[in-house]
């Protein structure tokens, strides 16, 4: 049996099909670090978390804010089903930004009220869509994503 040439992504919100193509590659940024995927890829459901998602087309790469969900993995197709996901062209950088320096002031309050958490994922949220942003030249690159979501 001939290994497939290529994938079909689809990524999928509870609002809308993001997207339906044939590609080459596929990083996505699962809970557990970043995986590649290849056309042949074995079969896997992997969570996902928050961070940023490529994909290859020959020479291409485009970059998407993905957060939550799941990814299905099967050798000639990937299925992505997001709580968020955003292309470059749709991101608001400046609102990005702000909501960036909310979750970082939040974080930095020593109150007992501030749910750390939530902040921390808004955080997370804000620095995907900034990195993705930076992809086409809408906003300042954040640098270091997918480092400081390891780190947690």
């Amino acid at each position: 049996m001939a290994l497939p040439t290529s994938i079909e992504l689809q990524i999928v919100t509870p609002d809308r099909l993001i997207l339906r193509e044939q590609v080459d590659e596929v990083e996505i940024p699962g809970s557990e670090g970043y995986f590649g995927v290849l056309p042949g890829h074995t079969p896997l459901l992997a969570a996902l978390a928050v961070g940023e998602l490529w994909y290859r087309k020959g020479q291409e790469k485009t970059y998407l804010a993905i957060a939550f969900g799941f990814a299905e993995v099967l050798p000639d197709r990937v299925t992505i089903l997001a709580r968020l996901a955003e292309r470059a062209d749709e991101i608001d950088a400046e609102r990005a930004e702000a909501a960036r320096l909310r979750a970082e002031e939040r974080l930095a309050q020593q109150q007992s009220e501030v749910d750390y958490e939530r902040a921390r994922t808004a955080l997370l949220k804000s620095l995907a869509r900034l990195e993705v942003a930076s992809r086409v030249g809408v906003g300042p690159r954040t640098g270091g994503m997918k480092r400081l979501r390891n780190q947690s």
